[in-house]
């Protein structure tokens, strides 16, 4: 079995403006740090209404595609743009996404990487925010439930800052469980271990400043990786957010490549071991060090390889 990786050109015609930190150098840089592993390529699709329609309202699709300005960029909050390209590329982050689940499905591949953006974690049902348009891992979750009739998909958030997108639109899902570790205080402000979702799918673990490799391996060890086994996935979805690391300039936890090597050994151990029989996707997210995320992802890549080879 191999290792695919979803991309796609049009995640590069997302522009936001000059200083932005989620901005197209991000994916110039994985896809460059990643262009010397032997990957399966595999052209991003744009994901269909249906596909949309499983976590966001028509209403809210439209009232994305029609903000799309045809020149320059549009502002939607203080930190969320579009540019002409955005909304395509962020329909073939979902896509990408759904057609990473239906490749590990189907048996053709044993995981998955999608090199997209913008990132979607944070997109709730009816709001953008916080660089997303769409809730990439939540539509990849609820596609493997629907069109393909799964009975439990886990999806597990280690970007730096809470996952409020995927946890609202996962919130009242019983088949589903969300795990996310996030730096606490830090925006956007939720994640406290009480928000436990509808049917108690929902665990937080908030992780102080400055907290290490050492002392997160001991929470998702403690606490993260048991909840994880018990659930038993038939599919692992992956929030691969590398905003954690020590050098990013929008938080300030202290992990390092090495540190995001380790989770996702033990993610595609767990996956292995349990129903998902190994299958794991994994759809980027977050990390504004240029060379903190290029590094970051290429490890969390070569990884899945050794998992799925």
């Amino acid at each position: 079995m191999a290792t695919a990786l979803i991309t796609h050109a049009d995640g590069l015609d997302h522009v936001t403006p000059s200083g932005h930190p989620e901005r197209v150098a991000r994916l110039e840089h994985v896809l460059h740090a990643l262009q010397p592993l032997e990957l399966q390529r595999v052209t991003a699709r744009e994901a269909s209404e249906e596909e949309l329609l499983r976590c966001h309202p028509q209403t809210y699709i439209d009232r994305v595609r029609n903000a799309v300005p045809e020149r320059g960029q549009h502002q939607l909050d203080s930190d969320t743009w579009l540019s002409p390209g955005s909304f395509r590329a962020a329909s073939r982050a979902a896509g990408g996404a759904c057609q990473a689940v239906d490749m590990v499905l189907g048996g053709e591949v044993a995981n998955v990487f999608c090199a997209t953006r913008p990132p979607g974690h944070h997109a709730e049902r009816e709001t953008p925010m916080g660089f997303c348009l769409f809730g990439t891992a939540a539509i990849a979750a609820k596609h493997a439930l629907e069109h393909h009739g799964l009975s439990r998909v886990a999806v597990v958030d280690f970007d730096v800052h809470h996952g409020n997108g995927t946890q609202d639109l996962l919130w009242d899902e019983a088949r589903a469980l969300f795990i996310t570790s996030q730096q606490m205080p830090l925006w956007p402000g939720s994640g406290a271990p009480e928000q436990r979702g509808a049917h108690d799918n929902v665990m937080n673990l908030p992780l102080p400043p400055e907290t290490g490799g050492a002392e997160m391996k001991a929470r998702y060890e403690a606490e993260a990786f048991p909840r994880l086994r018990a659930f038993d996935p038939e599919l692992l979805i992956i929030s691969a957010g590398f905003d954690a690391h020590q050098d990013d300039p929008l938080a300030n936890l202290n992990w390092t490549v090495e540190d995001f090597r380790w989770i996702t050994e033990q993610l595609c151990q767990i996956a292995q071991a349990s129903a998902a029989g190994g299958r794991v996707v994994s759809t980027l997210e977050g990390g504004y060090d240029l060379a903190g995320l290029s590094a970051s992802a290429k490890a969390h890549v070569e990884v899945l390889m050794e998992a799925g080879a």
